[in-house]
């Protein structure tokens, strides 16, 4: 299975400067995409989800251009070619 994740420019320095990556072997749910992300990129990872694997209520997803909240957060469901796209609350003034 095939699923992208489209980081801000922000959070791409922590996986190597890549903006879009692939998630191995997929996953059910978008727990389950960003779990394996994150062991790949362990500095990415609390930038993601907070110490018990959740999510921050601060990062929003996107499945396809849908807010994965309204999907069910992490239980969301994902398939084969879906677009994850990650948008973090930058504070600034």
């Amino acid at each position: 299975m095939s699923v992208t994740l489209q980081l801000p420019t922000v959070l791409a320095k922590l996986a190597d400067g890549q903006r879009t990556l692939e998630a191995r072997g997929g996953g059910a749910t978008l727990g389950d995409v960003v779990s394996e992300i994150s062991t790949r990129y362990p500095g990415l990872a609390p930038r993601l989800r907070d110490a018990d694997g959740k999510p921050y209520p601060f990062v929003t997803f996107y499945v396809n251009d849908d807010d994965a909240r309204i999907q069910g957060g992490f239980s969301a469901t994902v398939r084969d070619g879906d677009e994850i796209i990650v948008v973090p609350a930058i504070a600034g003034g």
